[in-house]
């Protein structure tokens, strides 16, 4: 479906181009051997590189370089034997050098491509480039009245800047472009993907044209960490522009910021180019030299990508293509559904992975690979559920009791006494007694008070004391009412 603004002069055409930040999964910094663990008390995890001492030289991290090359096989893109690494020049209070340590001119990966769904069909969307780049401290300006703080722990952390062409039209292709970017790199590992704590975060090009006009002025909303805000930011921002260009104002080069509590941008200062950071070799890194070898190695070692590995879910475990997307966004997700659903009915297990367990991920603020949970902890419980062992709704409701437990599956519900009565004979013999209290309802019944099944079950579960199996009860209880 075609996205337009609809403004007082027709309609107009919305541009847009994504600049994605991704921090690359590693222990240590690209330049330095400072830990990269998330929450650690500020400036705890600095070394001199990372905090701009005289005399303090960085050294490449390979594993770093592993990732980049492995990001852009993964997006059909060149990977350049040879690439420069380049100082940018500008003056932040948390960029303590003065410059940032990245790449222009010779990046580490060239043009490639990934292609999107959308409802018009498959869409391939360009990358231009992805180069790799140290990341900046962080300001922090809510905790002194009088002064702003600095945290250096993400300083010198390693990023792939990966810049797409401006072939996105419209907010949900741009949604389907972060997600499948992101499942593309936690599937191969070399970036968690973590929006929520900065790991992924997009800065969005945004321009407006009359249709067939050549493109707009474009502004940059800058680092937006979640698919819902960067789609609001494109809605708010396209509008603006229309609304300047209809009133016959000009829109300016600008970098902007998103408020997601108005869901509004702000202008942040003029848009820089290029020439402004005065880029030039940094002199203490040499070449990045790659090796022919190391590319087809790393080609050799891909993990199945996720547009494979869905295809292969959505034909061997007959899942819905939504159900299929959301399994193969993560890695350690998809291995743990291929571990769960051995032997299970797939419904029944993606029922499980995405609603509950998922909810209790998000409740407890981890990722599946952070919590420790096993595949047969979750599968235990989900074959009592399918044995008549518990009901569903019990399962459902001491799931995050039994996660936090030591037991079995099955200790647990007989140390908690819930385990349903599921023997059809011991069944037999509560509804033979209902049945018997209430002869005259039973004569009701059969006289066409059908509603009346609805109290025979009741009571049979009263006589279970509430452990009947709710199943076995109808299907027996109707076998003798309309027997």
């Amino acid at each position: 479906m075609k996205y337009f603004v609809e403004g007082n002069t027709g309609k107009w055409e919305v541009v847009m181009g994504l600049e994605v930040h991704a921090q690359i999964k590693s222990k240590s910094k690209l330049f330095s051997e400072a830990s990269t663990n998330w929450g650690g008390e500020p400036n705890s995890q600095v070394e001199l590189v990372d905090s701009g001492m005289p005399g303090a030289l960085p050294v490449i991290n390979e594993h770093c370089v592993d990732q980049a090359i492995k990001t852009g096989i993964s997006l059909n893109a060149k990977i350049n034997e040879k690439s420069i690494f380049d100082r940018k020049n500008y003056f932040y209070p948390d960029l303590p050098q003065g410059y940032q340590i990245s790449q222009f001119e010779f990046p580490i990966v060239g043009s490639g491509h990934l292609n999107i769904e959308t409802e018009d069909g498959e869409k391939k969307i360009g990358i231009t480039r992805i180069h790799l780049e140290q990341d900046a401290g962080k300001s922090i300006h809510d905790q002194d009245d009088k002064f702003s703080l600095i945290d250096l722990n993400r300083s010198g952390c390693a990023l792939m800047e990966i810049v797409s062409e401006p072939d996105l039209r419209s907010p949900e292709e741009v949604g389907q472009y972060v997600k499948k970017l992101r499942a593309i790199l936690r599937c191969i590992g070399s970036c968690d993907g973590n929006m929520e704590r900065g790991n992924l975060r997009a800065d969005v090009n945004v321009s407006v044209r009359k249709i067939g006009e050549e493109l707009g002025t474009r502004c940059e909303i800058k680092n937006v960490n979640s698919i819902k805000f960067i789609q609001q930011a494109i809605n708010f921002e396209s509008k603006r522009q229309v609304e300047l260009l209809e009133n016959g104002k000009k829109v300016e080069q600008q970098t902007r910021l998103f408020d997601p509590t108005k869901g509004e941008t702000r202008s942040m200062r003029g848009k820089e180019e290029s020439h402004d950071y005065r880029y030039f070799p940094d002199p203490d890194l040499p070449p990045l030299i790659v090796s022919e070898e190391k590319i087809k190695k790393m080609q050799n070692e891909l993990p199945e990508l996720p547009d494979k590995k869905k295809k292969r879910f959505i034909d061997q475990y007959n899942l819905k293509n939504y159900d299929a997307e959301i399994l193969v966004e993560d890695q350690f997700v998809a291995s743990f559904f291929e571990d769960l659903v051995s032997n299970r009915d797939s419904k029944i297990v993606v029922s499980w992975l995405t609603v509950e367990l998922f909810s209790y991920l998000k409740k407890k603020d981890i990722q599946l690979e952070e919590s420790n949970i096993k595949s047969k902890k979750i599968g235990d419980l989900i074959d009592l559920v399918i044995d008549g062992s518990i009901s569903n709704r019990q399962a459902k409701e001491i799931f995050e009791e039994y996660l936090g437990s030591d037991l079995s599956a099955l200790d647990f519900i007989n140390t908690k006494g819930i385990k349903q009565v599921s023997d059809q004979t011991e069944i037999e013999c509560l509804i033979n007694s209902v049945l018997q209290k209430n002869k005259e309802m039973v004569e009701d019944y059969k006289k066409g008070k059908e509603k009346l099944f609805g109290f025979f079950v009741g009571q049979v579960m009263k006589e279970s004391k509430g452990k009947g199996n709710p199943q076995l009860i109808n299907k027996i209880l109707k076998e003798k009412l309309n027997g």
